[in-house]
């Protein structure tokens, strides 16, 4: 028997209704269902539980051929973990070296390829911090999101704002209305950024 067949079969014998069990060890009723049927795996501190409450082992749970399986699926999702925080960290730190490339070469040359060199590093950061995204196991801090967002923003601001001030184009402002435009929009910018992470992360 999987470990599903053995959590049905306990649940029926106690008279237990998936919702019940669900109430006790909080989960929804959906994960329970999942368990049953063997479409996912609950974590081993919820199997400790699923043991109590039943007053079985947790060896007579798991040792079956659905152990090995956990035990892959858990080391794989490990190794997922290990992998989307390396590739979001770097995505901050890509994403402002490539800033910092960006001032650097504006400053020394004046010129557009200064600033496209620096939006290339960037672009780097963007694709590592999606694809960390699509091997993170949980959701991504709000503080790696809204520092990404916080860097990603304050170049085409400053373009912007040169533009609208008729200033040339530069990755910062570089004169008095100039910084006074772009702080304003920046603000504001950081500010709807704020407010819809924080209401992602709410969800």
């Amino acid at each position: 028997m999987t470990f599903g067949e053995k959590l049905q079969s306990l649940r029926k014998a106690k008279g237990m209704s998936q919702e019940q069990l669900a109430t006790q060890i909080n989960v929804s009723r959906q994960s329970i269902s999942k368990w049953e049927v063997g479409e996912s795996n609950p974590d081993l501190d919820k199997i400790v539980q699923v043991s109590n409450i039943f007053d079985v082992t947790t060896d007579y749970l798991l040792k079956d051929e659905q152990e090995s399986s956990i035990g892959k699926n858990t080391l794989q999702g490990n190794k997922n973990g290990v992998t989307a925080q390396i590739l979001l960290i770097s995505s901050v730190a890509f994403l402002a070296i490539g800033l910092f490339c960006a001032f650097g070469g504006w400053y020394s040359e004046k010129s557009a390829e200064g600033i496209f060199g620096g939006m290339i590093i960037q672009v780097i950061g963007i694709v590592g911090y999606f694809i960390g995204k699509i091997y993170s196991q949980s959701k991504i801090p709000f503080a790696i999101n809204f520092t990404n967002l916080a860097i990603v923003l304050f170049m085409p601001i400053s373009i912007a704002s040169s533009l609208l001030c008729k200033q040339a184009i530069s990755p910062y402002p570089t004169d008095n209305y100039t910084i006074m435009i772009f702080i304003v929009i920046y603000i504001i910018a950081l500010t709807f950024s704020y407010i819809l992470l924080k209401k992602q992360e709410r969800k």
